[in-house]
């Protein structure tokens, strides 16, 4: 067996399943998720009839680089949306299964383990990023290292799960510049770019053009599981540095990581649609204009600058907060702290629940008033 099997952590969900196990919830209430950042929106109708019409893509082996209509299309996308010149499709766009199976293959790709590679991760964080990490042999690091001696690869999430913020440009510049000095590469995940209800955030890609540079040691990562709910399309791409995408193409051709035909043709009409995407952002407004006026003291929260997370302050710890309000009011939220580690700095998810607004509204609202009929017994 693979021993650094043995450094990975239980995954969030399989600690909340245990702390919940002994909860009998009350029978009258309906149960109420909002544990999962799975999108329950329906899938746009013109995904699942391009779906449809190109079955016949099954009876064919795809390739790893996926089809040029799909490697333009994202290329056309990222053009629009983010107002760069259009990157090469050939070069510097990879189609990938999603953004979290493509973030893990990424780290396997960049790494060199001989030389004691260290990887920085944002605290709290997507557990793909650690897991990757220690399956190739690497340090992880949470949050700002003292020493980026030995940092080879820095994932940046923006919008960030699970706060929701988004890095400026002046991150940006510092994150460039550490990168030049240090040689690391930066892998950024951007798969909640298209759920906002403000400014637009800003994209790695979009930022690096921006300060006048060019894509080298960056890699963009976004997906269609939350911009077009199809999670289960497993569809996303990677994009920029074409040095980096060349050897991950490499990697992922030898991994069998190719996405099925039928869903590549599926994939092309969400990238180049944007009318299913806008109404999808309005469906997360209004969800955020219903409940956060209802969110009182002793809670706090705040619109995040994307996603569809509520960041949410306990009174109380936040796996107690967490268990008591499942076992009392049949509502499933994530502990903050099962999304965080711990350093000397202490947990930065600790008294904070990450509530996933992903329900249809009505439940949402519900949701949330036995959320605060709750927190009003402490």
């Amino acid at each position: 067996m693979n021993p650094l099997l043995a450094k990975l952590q239980p995954y969030p969900f399989e600690k909340l399943r245990a702390l919940i196990a002994g909860n009998t919830p009350p029978a009258n209430l309906k149960p109420i998720n909002l544990q999962i950042g799975e999108p329950k929106h329906p899938t746009p109708a013109l995904v699942k009839d391009a779906l449809a019409k190109a079955l016949d893509g099954l009876a064919a082996y795809p390739l790893t680089a996926g089809t040029p209509e799909l490697r333009q299309a994202i290329a056309g996308w990222l053009t629009r949306r983010y107002g760069i010149p259009t990157p090469n499709a050939e070069t510097e766009v990879l189609p990938v299964n999603g953004s979290r199976e493509a973030l893990f293959a990424f780290a396997q790709t960049v790494l060199d383990p001989t030389r004691s590679a260290r990887v920085v991760c944002p605290n709290p964080f997507y557990q793909i990023y650690e897991g990757a990490a220690l399956l190739a042999g690497a340090t992880p690091i949470y949050g700002q290292p003292d020493s980026w001696e030995g940092v080879q690869l820095v994932y940046a999430c923006s919008p960030a799960n699970p706060t929701g913020k988004v890095m400026k440009l002046d991150e940006w510049r510092a994150l460039f510049e550490l990168s030049d000095r240090h040689g690391f590469a930066i892998a950024s995940d951007e798969c909640y770019s298209e759920i906002y209800c403000g400014e637009a955030p800003l994209g790695g890609l979009q930022a690096a053009r921006k300060l006048g540079r060019s894509y080298q040691r960056l890699v963009s990562f976004s997906s269609l599981s939350k911009r077009s709910n199809a999670p289960g399309m497993r569809s996303g791409f990677a994009a920029g540095d074409a040095e980096l995408i060349k050897k991950f193409l490499l990697y992922r051709t030898y991994h069998g990581s190719a996405m099925s035909l039928s869903v590549q043709a599926a994939s092309v009409a969400a990238w180049n649609d944007e009318k299913h995407v806008e109404d999808n952002r309005r469906l997360y407004r209004d969800k955020y204009a219903a409940v956060l006026p209802m969110v009182k003291a002793p809670l706090q929260t705040q619109m995040p600058d994307g996603g569809f997370y509520l960041w949410m302050r306990t009174p109380i710890d936040d796996a107690d907060f967490a268990r008591r309000l499942h076992g009392q009011y049949n509502v499933l939220v994530l502990p903050g702290s099962f999304l965080a580690r711990t350093t000397k700095a202490g947990n930065p998810g600790a008294n904070y629940v990450r509530i996933a607004l992903v329900p249809p509204l009505s439940e949402c609202v519900e949701a949330m008033e036995r959320i605060v009929r709750f927190a009003s017994t402490l």
